[in-house]
């Protein structure tokens, strides 16, 4: 159908003024249901918003322990001195401002059948729907070394974007020039497949403008660069060629705190400055309310609505789920996730239909320095036979090169998630 400008314009015009009334019919009548989110991040902040603005007479609550938000993606530029905490971090005053109510606290229970989210001051929420979205929390228990609150202040992850962020950049000044880092992460899934090798090249990345004759060993569990590895290794044998010792199939064993020394099944390797990523599963809370029903860490779930295969009217988001095929754990995935299942439970509420066939996106940035970038990208699609997401034949791909162009698309796609999320 064509249209001309006139009748565009009348068109317009008319579905302005639908959207209107539908928006004005949830604002102060009684309440079609109740929704309450357990996580502000990626996942969860997106699924309140849509659901407020899908549906403005679902009452919608999320609930979240830290008054800010902070983007894992992006942070690793914080250690190489490229941007600042402060740049990444914001609140949650959008989604206040688009009628969703934030309450600030720690859930520890959800009761799916009484319908009811505990917080850790005593008090509940009641609801219709759950959306669980806790993120991951480490495995420490692998690592006796580790165990202790003093230990993992002392040898920190870094990530979960945040105090650990900062901290670790405080230990990369501090460190002697001629230092060495020693950065050790677990065989995936983890959080975000190229993020380690990002952090590799903002490191890099310091080193070569303030501390040249420092040295990076990049003890990696998986047998091999897991993503965009091309391009990272040019990156590694060119701008930072001589600095960066990666050794793979490097499982970790233990961590001598004291010794600043990272113990492997094969060797030990001491260091200057020791950055550990524990093994992840789903956030506490997913363990609490017997949401993990994969290899004890991830959460398995119906792909059409999110809704968990162990309880009913619970939905599960984001890095805690047991991923589909060649699914990222991801900023941009969670961000998908949660559309698909706000458009679900918006639909289950009203007592609509749900989407027979959901399609998802990733895109995933990488900074090599301060301004270059490279990006992955997938599409996935759900399969009715194999009842999971799958991707898309042909869809997506890897940049050539990394370029300063990507990075103003980087920047871009960053500040959109954010304003997609947090309204």
């Amino acid at each position: 159908m064509t249209l001309s400008r006139r009748e565009f314009v009348k068109w317009m015009a008319a579905s302005s003024g639908a959207a209107a009334v539908a928006g004005c019919a949830g604002l102060g009548g009684p309440s079609a249901g109740r929704v309450v989110v357990v996580g502000g991040g990626y996942g969860g902040a997106t699924a309140a918003r849509y659901i407020k603005q899908w549906a403005p007479d679902i009452d919608v609550a999320v609930v979240e322990r830290n008054d800010t938000f902070v983007s894992c993606p992006i942070s690793n530029l914080v250690l190489g001195g490229n941007t600042q905490i402060g740049n990444i971090t914001m609140g949650y005053d959008g989604l206040k401002a688009r009628g969703v109510r934030v309450v600030r606290g720690d859930a520890v229970a959800v009761d799916a059948s009484a319908k009811q989210v505990r917080l850790a001051d005593g008090s509940s929420l009641a609801y219709d729907r759950v959306i669980v979205s806790p993120g991951i929390d480490f495995i420490y228990d692998q690592i006796p070394g580790m165990k202790s609150t003093d230990a993992q202040n002392r040898v920190l992850h870094a990530w979960k974007a945040g105090p650990q962020t900062v901290a670790l950049r405080k230990q990369l000044e501090a460190m002697p020039d001629g230092g060495v880092f020693v950065f050790q992460f677990p065989m995936a899934p983890y959080r975000c497949p190229p993020g380690p090798y990002e952090r590799v090249c903002q490191v890099a990345d310091y080193f070569k403008r303030a501390k040249p004759k420092s040295k990076i060993i990049v003890l990696d569990a998986n047998p091999d660069i897991v993503s965009k590895k091309g391009l990272f290794l040019a990156a590694w044998n060119g701008m930072y060629k001589g600095m960066i010792d990666y050794r793979p199939n490097s499982e970790l064993a233990d961590v001598d705190v004291k010794g600043m020394t990272v113990k492997l099944t094969f060797d030990n390797v001491k260091g200057d400055v020791l950055n550990v990523v524990p093994p992840h599963r789903a956030g506490d809370i997913a363990n609490k309310a017997g949401l993990i029903t994969a290899n004890q860490r991830w959460c398995g779930i119906d792909w059409l609505t999110m809704e968990s295969v162990a309880a009913k009217g619970v939905h599960v988001l984001g890095d805690a789920t047991l991923s589909a095929p060649a699914m990222p754990k991801s900023a941009s995935m969670a961000n998908q996730h949660a559309k698909v299942c706000a458009a679900a439970v918006t639909a289950l509420i009203k007592g609509q239909p749900v989407n027979p066939q959901p399609m998802m996106m990733n895109t995933c940035y990488s900074f090599v320095d301060g301004r270059n970038v490279m990006h992955v990208a997938s599409v996935h699609t759900y399969d009715a036979a194999q009842k999971t997401m799958v991707a898309v034949k042909g869809a997506g791909g890897v940049s050539d090169k990394a370029s300063e162009l990507e990075g103003t698309y980087a920047w871009g796609w960053a500040r959109n998630i954010w304003g997609d999320a947090l309204g």
